[in-house]
């Protein structure tokens, strides 16, 4: 089996070997691609894909796919995404400033909320939400 090493870590905090196998990495890939594609085509957050499909092929907990599609998300939040949205003139700049200030907020309170919950709890309410936003996206005009 072949196994990928490379440094990893937060800056001026610690580094550390990382090694996955090479199925792995290439899962991680092609989740990066389709949350990232997924995210660009419908403006959705890539962690309604990213989340499940962590849990499902890579067998990782509840928790653990929440933390690492939101660090996944940060730096590339969908710069490219945004400016193509941009210079077609789809960007209501008030609107994206508002959201993004209390997106901040919102995500601080909601990650203390859910890290105090039984991860099955988060995974069905997770579950829910995503099966709502099916239902209402199909049968709305």
């Amino acid at each position: 089996m072949k196994t990928i090493r490379f440094m990893c870590g937060m800056p001026k905090i610690h580094f550390y070997i990382c090694a996955m196998s090479f199925s792995t990495f290439i899962v991680l890939i092609i989740i990066g691609l389709l949350a990232g594609t997924l995210s660009g085509f419908v403006g959705v957050g890539g962690g309604i894909l990213m989340i499940p499909l962590l849990i499902i092929f890579l067998g990782i907990s509840q928790f653990e796919a929440q933390g690492t599609a939101i660090v996944a998300m940060l730096p590339p939040i969908g710069i490219l995404a945004a400016i193509n949205y941009f210079k077609s003139g789809y960007v209501k700049w008030e609107y994206a400033v508002i959201i993004a200030l209390t997106f901040v907020v919102g995500g601080y309170f909601g990650s203390k909320i859910s890290l105090n919950l039984n991860p099955e709890i988060v995974k069905k309410v997770f579950g829910v939400i995503m099966l709502f936003a099916a239902i209402k996206l199909i049968f709305t005009k």
